[in-house]
């Protein structure tokens, strides 16, 4: 047995769960949470304690999966990303997880840091950077689903069919 792929399996699917879960946990818990916290006045101990966390697990369990799946391509990685030799399924799911890992780290991370506070940023600033943030997450969110699906179906196909 190749301890390698088994390894980098693992870490791709345990990342990933991470990644996915916190995506979801930002979508559908923290977006009405905030609103209701903001509107009672107790938003500071989430945005403050929280928040920051959630993100730093988020985008580096991002960069892990990535990394991970690029291993478990190993010598098919240009195959699948020009989707070619078969590999048109788990490239699609690659391409789609390739644009979520931009949008973490070059859309949401850096607006994020302006409407926290960790960068210096006006109200208009941070009224915008909101706005960013919250279209690339939900844009995430929707791509997950594809993702999700292309990655499974791809995996699939490679294992009954021994490619």
């Amino acid at each position: 047995m190749d301890y390698v792929p088994a390894l980098a399996r693992w870490i791709h699917f345990l990342a990933g769960v991470m990644w996915i879960g916190l995506l979801y946990y930002f979508n559908f818990v923290q977006v009405a949470a905030m609103k209701a916290a903001t509107a009672d006045g107790t938003a500071a101990g989430i945005s403050k304690h929280v928040v920051p966390r959630a993100l730093l697990f988020f985008r580096w369990a991002a960069v892990v999966t990535w990394l991970a799946g690029a291993a478990l391509l190993s010598d098919k990685f240009v195959d699948a990303f020009l989707l070619r030799r078969g590999m048109t399924g788990i490239g699609v799911g690659a391409w789609l997880g390739t644009i979520m890992l931009f949008n973490v780290w070059v859309l949401i991370w850096p607006n994020q840091q302006k409407i926290l506070g960790m960068k210096p940023a006006t109200d208009e600033e941070k009224n915008k950077a909101r706005r960013v943030a919250f279209l690339a997450s939900r844009t995430n969110t929707m791509l997950s689903i594809p993702m999700l699906f292309f990655m499974a179906a791809g995996w699939s196909h490679r294992a009954v069919f021994g490619l």
